[in-house]
């Protein structure tokens, strides 16, 4: 594996465009750096801290915090992070499977793809613009901060300002994450919300040694803590990956045709039926609609909303129930959205294709139905277990919940995930040109 990695500088294409993703990288976290005007970020840095150790991290304000990589603490010019992007590109892909007219704009190739993709910028900026005005709002009341003056000339010139300011860099990430995408090495986007989350990794490690130095204040834990702490995480890394890599194969077999003297197929083949054929999106949706009414209650001083914030406050039992109900719930949602049993059959009966003891049609999407609907479960079951291990962790060994969220959970799985979609890219690069990958035997694959 280190002789692939020596490889990789040895490929002067491969090496601009890990040169050039390196380099975007660099201006994407010096923004994270870069705070809002008309912002005290000294009382709103105190007023997180607070939360944080309250909380340990286990908070609406901790877990948005850390998909921003830490911008939101001092509400720098990229508070929003890429999360609007997201959201509007999963909601435009679930239009797409009931609006007959993005269906055909898919269909149609590159430009169709392309307009897509305009219709996605478009909603980033409404999204951004809707969310970076309520914050302004919550920004200029000081009973939400404990008293604290977070805007010292509050108005409407603070919250145009605010919405211009933050809804601009959501859109620059944007942008930067397009161009990683076709002139850099990986998913733009991914690699941008990877690199947000392991920058929280220094401040984690941190915590761990004031854990363990007898002289820090809650420190002073038993050293088999740590050996304890390791395992755990390799341990979790690993279900990880094999969750991420895990697939059921369905064989296939192609039927004879003869044309004048020649015989054409025949041959076997397979079709990869993904375990957790979602990725992270579940997590992602039951988060976005949990933290919903308790973003809101955060936003508004409304006595109704401020109990149902509490109640599906993050660590609470039934926000953990209702999270794990509604992961099971959108992986079959984004499962059933995006295969269709029925037309994986009908293509295979157009092109001559059958599965091994099974008629071809009807009784071949059957067969796919409910070979999907069990390994389904089993993936949902699986990710909602990962998804509220960092709670079980926090609660079990008393640890901070920043330390416990790179045993599991969301962030974990992206960091999983898009490692091996970037490495797999990169193993593409040397097998073209007759390098060794990294694995001697097989292959990588990532999610998609």
């Amino acid at each position: 594996m280190l002789a692939a990695f020596r490889n990789v500088f040895k490929i002067p294409d491969l090496r601009k465009k890990l040169l050039f993703t390196a380099g975007l990288l660099v201006v994407e976290r010096i923004g994270a750096y870069i705070p809002t005007a008309g912002v005290d970020g000294y009382q709103l840095s105190r007023f997180f801290e607070d939360i944080a150790k309250r909380s340990g991290g286990d908070s609406l304000f901790g877990l948005m915090n850390l998909f921003s990589g830490g911008a939101l603490n001092n509400c720098t010019i990229f508070a929003l992070g890429i999360m609007p992007y997201i959201s509007a590109s999963i909601v435009l892909q679930l239009l797409t499977a009931v609006i007959p007219y993005l269906e055909r704009l898919m269909r149609e190739g590159d430009a169709g793809r392309r307009k897509l993709t305009q219709y996605t910028r478009y909603g980033t900026v409404a999204l951004s613009l809707f969310q970076a005005f309520f914050i302004s709002l919550w920004l200029e009341n000081p009973a939400a901060f404990g008293g604290r003056l977070i805007v010292p000339h509050p108005g409407w010139a603070f919250r145009i300002l605010t919405m211009l300011t933050l809804t601009s860099g959501t859109a620059f990430l944007m942008w930067i994450g397009e161009q990683i995408t076709e002139r850099g090495i990986g998913n733009g986007i991914s690699i941008i919300i990877t690199v947000g989350i392991v920058s929280r990794l220094p401040t984690a490690v941190t915590m761990t040694w004031n854990m363990m130095s007898p002289g820090a204040e809650g420190g002073g834990r038993h050293p088999l803590l740590l050996v304890l702490m390791v395992a755990m995480l390799v341990a979790v890394v690993f279900a990880v990956i094999m969750l991420t890599q895990g697939q059921r194969k369905i064989p296939v077999q192609y039927a004879k045709r003869v044309i004048g003297r020649k015989v054409y197929g025949g041959q076997s083949t397979y079709i990869p039926l993904k375990v957790n054929y979602g990725g992270v999106i579940p997590i992602i949706f039951a988060s976005s609609i949990l933290l919903f009414p308790a973003t809101i209650g955060s936003f508004v001083n409304a006595g109704f909303l401020k109990k149902i914030s509490m109640w599906l406050a993050p660590g609470s039992m039934p926000y953990e129930c209702m999270y794990v109900l509604l992961i099971v719930f959108f992986c079959y949602f984004w499962t059933a959205t995006q295969f269709n049993p029925i037309q994986w059959a009908d293509d295979m009966k157009k092109n001559g294709a059958f599965v091994p003891g099974v008629r071809p049609g009807k009784a071949t999407a059957e067969m796919f139905d409910t070979v999907m609907t069990r390994i389904t479960l089993s993936g949902a079951l699986f990710l909602a277990i990962i998804a509220i291990l960092p709670s079980i962790i926090s609660g079990w060994l008393k640890i901070p919940y920043l330390v416990a969220s790179f045993f599991g959970g969301t962030g974990l799985l992206i960091i999983v995930g898009v490692g091996l979609d970037t490495m797999r890219q990169i193993e593409s690069h040397l097998l073209m040109r007759h390098y060794d990958g990294f694995m001697k035997k097989g292959k990588l694959r990532g999610r998609y």
